[in-house]
């Protein structure tokens, strides 16, 4: 069957206020936005509280309706097909063509359900819909109609320009139109978690950059193409992510010798908040993004957690701080970046690590350690931001 437009359902934005307007302009842009990567020619458009992509021509139907379940801000997809407006007998054999052809199985539930924007339509919703649903039952005696929980709901809009028949919603991303909430740094490394992190947050839409660093030699070109590659994933649902690239060898190298060994993890970590909180602070970022989750590694305790705070000023949003790992790892999952993530290249977190790392660090320690460095570290920080490589990563 040929679908001629696909009816767009939006969620949280239909609550919104006098407001509204900007998240359904916003997510205008991100459909428009989705679909310049599909082969075929697509119009977009708002009306009467939805949004609509009419299919101009030939189109990939599986590719349009892929990349359409990566908007965030749409709970459901609706194929349509639209039918011209020839009266009402026309409209029934229409109707029960369409139930043939979209359900060769005919043991099922249904009920139809009219919305009739079109005033000067000669019958009213409840009569459309008594009367095609009697012709769909004389015309397939299988089907039983049940108007509290059907197996498929025909919907029937009688529009001005036209009539639009669907009965399939195809679940969306949910979520807020990205771009509608402002946007935050990401600290993205190779590994589960920070992919899912900045995914879980540009969902409620927020706009996403990101920062890595990258440990050379220690750390190969495979291991930052690899970061690469995640980003361009969650991209793919994000829209465009400035990544930073910081050279973080001489930093980490200089903290093995001046600090204590069973610190290093959480002092690193802390000049890792503090670089992204630059970048972040530069391009008008709102927050830094982590994918720590409570208790999952020793830097990532409750005392951790906090030492690692007190080294910035920004809002550091940690969506998956209260998940499982395999929590984790189902989203990942589901949004296609695991397979990249358990890829075995090594990342800067994993080169220097002590046997035995504190799990409690008291922060007044932690600065008096971090006292040993104060003869080179702001040179050295000063280097890596100013050696930052810039790529524009597009899904």
């Amino acid at each position: 069957m040929r679908f001629h437009t696909f009816l767009l359902k939006y969620g949280e934005i239909g609550v919104k206020g006098k407001n509204r307007y900007i998240f359904e302009d916003a997510l205008v842009r991100q459909v428009r936005y989705a679909l310049k990567k599909v082969d075929g020619e697509f119009h977009v458009y708002k009306s009467q509280a939805r949004i609509y992509v009419d299919c101009e021509g030939e189109y990939d139907y599986d590719d349009t309706v892929e990349h359409l379940k990566k908007v965030f801000g749409l709970v459901g997809i609706c194929p349509v097909v639209r039918m011209e407006d020839k009266g009402f007998e026309a409209l029934k054999k229409d109707v029960t063509a369409y139930m043939d052809e979209m359900y060769p199985d005919k043991k099922f539930t249904f009920k139809v359900e009219t919305r009739r924007a079109k005033k000067s339509y000669p019958k009213n919703s409840m009569e459309i819909s008594c009367d095609l649903g009697e012709v769909i039952l004389e015309a397939f005696p299988d089907l039983r109609v049940d108007v509290h929980h059907p197996d498929v709901t025909l919907n029937v809009e009688i529009r001005v320009d036209g009539i639009y028949v669907y009965s399939q919603i195809i679940p969306g991303a949910g979520g807020m139109p990205v771009g509608t909430n402002g946007t935050a740094m990401l600290l993205l490394s190779g590994g589960i978690d920070s992919p899912v992190a900045g995914y879980m947050i540009a969902k409620r839409g927020v706009s996403l950059e990101a920062t890595y660093f990258h440990a050379p030699p220690y750390t190969s070109e495979r291991a930052k193409q690899k970061v690469v590659d995640l980003a361009k994933i969650v991209a793919a649902y994000s829209g465009p992510i400035k990544l930073h690239v910081v050279n973080f060898t001489d930093i980490q190298l200089y903290i093995y010798e001046q600090c204590p060994h069973d610190e290093l993890t959480i002092i690193m970590r802390r000049y890792m908040m503090r670089i992204a909180e630059h970048f972040a602070g530069r391009d008008g970022c709102l927050g830094l993004i982590t994918g720590e989750s409570i208790g999952q590694v020793a830097s990532q305790t409750m005392q951790s957690l906090a030492a690692t705070n007190d080294a910035c000023t920004m809002p550091v949003y940690r969506p998956v701080i209260g998940f499982d790992k395999q929590d984790i790892v189902d989203i990942s999952e589901k949004i296609g970046t695991y397979e990249t993530s358990i890829q075995p290249f090594e990342d800067c977190c994993t080169i220097f690590v002590a046997k035995h790392p504190v799990t409690k660090p008291n922060i007044e320690v932690i600065r008096r350690s971090e006292e040993n460095l104060s003869e080179k570290i702001d040179e050295l920080v000063k280097q890596a931001i100013d050696t930052v490589e810039i790529i524009e990563v597009k899904g």
